[in-house]
């Protein structure tokens, strides 16, 4: 029988489910709200955004849906798995309650306190004066980070105590993040190679897809400041079959019982940044979703047929020895932004090349918008271009010789992305 799966989001990420999910020969069709210009390839775009939950709710109530996939952490954030399920509908994303390993930075610093899980030392303030007394008080300047979501810009890894000071003027006095920061997060900064895991969880066991490297900074050499992830690369070999059982076990495991001891069963994907250290692999955050980059190069290296995995997961039934579910190869991405992003920067440029790149080559759209026959930028990260191959050199190489044939006005990427891996 085939099946008809709904898709909540507008980014790239929400694009690579969508064409992951359409690639299932189960599945007949998607739909994907609100989508963007490159979602309409795979999906049926819908014209309901990521916050009207009662909106969204209705709709996939009425198409009875055999599968709701909620990309955001927003919808999440505000109940829209909790709203799906009391519909009786199939739905892969956590709960309200659950997705606070995203949306509150303290709280999931408790969890991972309360579950063992090694993680760097950290305190909340809701008081200025007294976390920049906090701060002063130091040897190093801390790792300020507001407490809610702040669309991955609300996390500040200062250089000085006077940097860590503004930062905290930003979020606290200035509202920057809104009510997001007027709780903080300082905790000390870790050294290391970071990394981000994806595991696949069902409220008790889980399955890991492939470890993945991803740059924030805006510019080459990691200068510039943080973006929401400008390149990605997988696998890596800072996490290798061992290490990735170990991470499995001493920190997705602990963070999961440790959440369905609170009422709390996270069924969805916790997605862990990780930095590994001298000392083994720490936490740095959570997220309750896929990661975007991330999922632009770890979903085309998945092993398994997506439609079914999330499925699987969302029914509770993950295969206790599940393991990881990724084949062999390397996955390089490049993300083309908008001249100026984070910062100010403008959009409605014509976007042209796509058709002169090789069919082999993904393109996952993130900020793009149909404007008649064309396609133009719409948003800060306008799309991820991708390519899969044996090696990580050859994937390099073939997604950069992809990237010289896309244009758009003021169009931004780096340069060296996986580079450091080679």
């Amino acid at each position: 029988m085939s099946k008809r799966v709904f898709v909540v989001g507008e980014g790239a990420r929400e694009h690579t489910l969508c064409w992951a999910i359409s690639n299932s020969p189960h599945v007949s069709k998607v739909y994907c709200a609100p989508g963007n210009g490159g979602t309409s390839g795979s999906a049926t775009n819908v014209p309901i955004g990521v916050t009207d939950i009662s909106g969204l709710t209705d709709f996939a109530a009425g198409e009875s849906f055999d599968l709701v996939v909620v990309g955001p952490e927003i919808p999440l954030s505000l109940g829209l798995a909790d709203s799906l399920r009391s519909r009786g509908l199939l739905t892969y994303g956590p709960s309200k309650a659950a997705a606070r390993i995203e949306s509150s930075k303290q709280f999931a610093k408790q969890v991972m306190r309360d579950a063992g899980v090694p993680t760097a030392e950290g305190r909340s303030f809701d008081d200025f004066d007294a976390a920049c007394e906090f701060v002063r008080s130091r040897p190093d300047p801390p790792v300020v980070k507001a407490d809610g979501l702040a669309a991955g810009k609300g996390v500040t890894v200062p250089a000085t105590h006077d940097e860590a000071i503004a930062a905290l003027r930003t979020a606290m006095v200035e509202r920057a993040f809104g009510d997001s920061g007027s709780l903080v997060v300082l905790e000390d900064r870790l050294s290391g190679q970071e990394v981000s895991i994806t595991a696949i969880c069902d409220g008790d066991r889980f399955a890991l897809l492939a470890p993945a490297c991803d740059y924030k900074r805006a510019l080459d050499d990691d200068k510039g400041p943080n973006t929401g992830g400008i390149g990605i690369y997988t696998p890596t070999k800072a996490v290798g079959s061992a290490d990735l059982e170990l991470i499995g076990d001493q920190i997705i495991a602990p963070t999961l019982a440790r959440l369905a001891d609170l009422g709390s069963p996270f069924v969805g994907t916790l997605y862990a940044g990780l930095m590994i250290t001298d000392s083994g692999p720490m936490v740095i955050e959570f997220n309750c979703r896929f990661g975007d980059p991330e999922s632009q190069v770890v979903l085309p290296m998945a092993s398994v047929d997506l439609y079914e995995l999330l499925s699987v997961a969302a029914t509770g039934g993950l295969g206790a020895d599940a393991g990881s579910l990724s084949k062999s190869g390397h996955a390089v991405g490049v993300v083309l932004t908008s001249g100026g992003y984070p910062q100010a920067y403008e959009t409605g440029f014509r976007i042209d090349g796509l058709d002169q790149l090789d069919p082999e080559t993904l393109v996952f759209h993130a900020g793009t918008l149909r404007d008649g026959e064309h396609l133009v930028t719409d948003g800060g990260r306008v799309m991820t271009i991708v390519r899969c191959e044996d090696t990580l050199r050859m994937a390099r190489d073939k997604v950069y010789e992809q990237v010289g044939r896309v244009e758009f006005e003021n169009m931004h990427y780096r340069r060296d992305i996986a580079l450091r891996e080679l």
